[in-house]
């Protein structure tokens, strides 16, 4: 007699819980995000059966027949944010706003459900933080009160699809997205199996009925979005709110797009009054001084597109210990170490035994090579005591070999700086060898190839031999124009 064949029990499954990860068995480190004890156990593992072709929801069309009508972007009403999503908010996107605790994340998206209100389009705004008085509260401070803006305070992922039935709206914001939980799984409001629910059952409502949707969402004290890593791939457009508390600058900025560019910023102004976008924030990163200060150079970075320029500060102190110190503030430290490795090594510049610090002006935070070469600047003015012309920009990235490298966009930051009254810049030379100096867009451009050369062009007494000859007629109008 044939024995019957039994089913097997089913294996217990692991998943990460930062990228959904699954394993059948536990181990400390996700072999997919390579985090430490984020596997945990999920219940029994699906057997792989065989499986078999069903209905297709839709059938498939030659891709000229497809129209792109419904991912035309909408303007918010707030040219910053449009700016940073490329165009506007496109109907039935799901958009994860993410930013550490009071930076202003409520009060720029009940500023951006206002606008989109204030032009007879249905906005709906629930709060699972604060209740509906609380919400009215700011906007009376705001002057964010519109006759078209609902306002709900629920945390029941029911409940909230219950208002979007009723409201019909064409934009919904859920402050946050942690704070609300569906009674259909198991888990505390917060928690990954609730957020995965949760953010995949919104973004499917707003697939569905082409409602666009702002999503808010915590951040850990490392800075990165709480919650498990699917959330940011089921939504498709993740905006970073960036801001020291101790400033009114806020920046937001694009981390994914699936429909503009990514890495795009939008500046905004924070206040008792509401939040204001800067569509020019460039006077932000920049210090005014009445005369020249040793230690100050001035850059210009591309965030995205945007040109902006940025003032680099740097301080050159005796050390009373064994080992100096090395402390940057907007700029990423290992860079900043290297350049003072360069400036000692192939400069001659006399801090390998001193505490150097370097800081941005206005909280600005530069992460791009193209500010290395006003860093080594403002580190040699320091040492030296030797002030740069307040009219000089110094852009391009500096090598372990003492060499300036070219960096992106040399025109567009060039045309920047002499909008905002720069006379002289020094640039990457092209070929390794400085060229005679050129105008470009009304700025004097003088192109330098190694780091030596830069600060002699400054008049900041590079070593001897340390740059080529051919560089000694950079040195010309930048010293004549202190």
């Amino acid at each position: 007699m044939a024995r019957t064949p039994t089913a097997k029990p089913a294996r217990p499954a692991f998943h990460c819980t930062e990228c959904g990860w699954t394993t059948s068995k536990w181990v400390g480190r996700c072999g997919e995000c390579q985090a430490w004890g984020t596997v945990s156990e999920v219940g029994g593992a699906r057997s792989s059966g065989r499986t078999t072709a069903g209905p297709v929801t839709q059938p498939a069309r030659p891709m000229t027949e497809i129209s792109i009508d419904a991912t035309r972007a909408t303007s918010s009403g707030v040219g910053e944010l449009d700016r940073v999503l490329g165009g506007g908010v496109v109907q039935g996107a799901a958009l994860l706003l993410a930013g550490e605790p009071g930076v202003g994340k409520s009060t720029l998206l009940l500023e951006v459900a206002a606008q989109w209100a204030r032009l007879g389009r249905r906005t709906l705004y629930v709060s699972g933080e604060e209740s509906a008085a609380q919400v009215r509260l700011r906007a009376d401070r705001t002057g964010a009160v519109e006759e078209n803006l609902y306002l709900a305070a629920e945390t029941d992922l029911g409940a909230v699809l219950g208002h979007v039935d009723q409201v019909e709206p064409s934009l919904l914001v859920v402050d946050s997205v942690q704070t609300i939980s569906s009674s259909e799984v198991e888990g505390v409001p917060g928690g990954v199996t609730q957020v995965r629910e949760v953010s995949a059952a919104l973004t499917q409502v707003a697939k569905r009925r082409g409602i666009a949707t702002l999503l808010v969402g915590h951040v850990t004290k490392d800075g990165a979005i709480a919650g498990p890593r699917v959330l940011e791939h089921l939504v498709d457009v993740v905006l970073s709110f960036e801001g020291d508390r101790h400033s009114r600058l806020r920046v937001v900025r694009a981390v994914k797009n699936r429909y503009g560019p990514v890495d795009e910023i939008g500046c905004f102004d924070l206040s008792e009054e509401g939040i204001v976008e800067v569509s020019d924030p460039t006077g932000l990163f920049v210090s005014r001084h009445a005369e020249p200060v040793p230690g100050t150079c001035v850059t210009v970075t591309l965030e995205g597109r945007r040109p902006l320029l940025a003032e680099i500060q740097a301080l050159v102190a005796p050390s009373s210990t064994p080992s100096p110190r090395r402390a940057a503030s907007g700029l990423d430290s290992t860079r900043v170490a290297m350049v003072i490795a360069v400036l000692a090594r192939r400069c001659g510049v006399g801090i390998a035994q001193a505490d150097v610090y370097t800081a941005t002006v206005g909280g600005a935070r530069l992460g791009e090579p193209a500010a290395d070469l006003a860093t080594a600047v403002a580190i040699a003015s320091a040492a030296r005591e030797v002030a740069v012309p307040s009219d000089v920009v110094a852009l391009g990235e500096v090598g372990l070999a003492g060499e300036v490298r070219r960096v992106a966009g040399v025109q567009h930051r060039l045309r920047e700086a002499a909008r905002l009254g720069f006379k002289r810049a020094l640039v990457p030379s092209d070929h390794g060898a400085a060229p005679a100096p050129a105008d470009v867009d009304g700025i004097q451009v003088v192109p330098v190839a190694d780091l030596a050369s830069a600060l002699r062009a400054l008049g900041l007494q590079a070593r001897t031999g340390a740059s080529s000859p051919s560089d000694d007629a950079d040195a010309f109008t930048l010293r004549a124009a202190r």
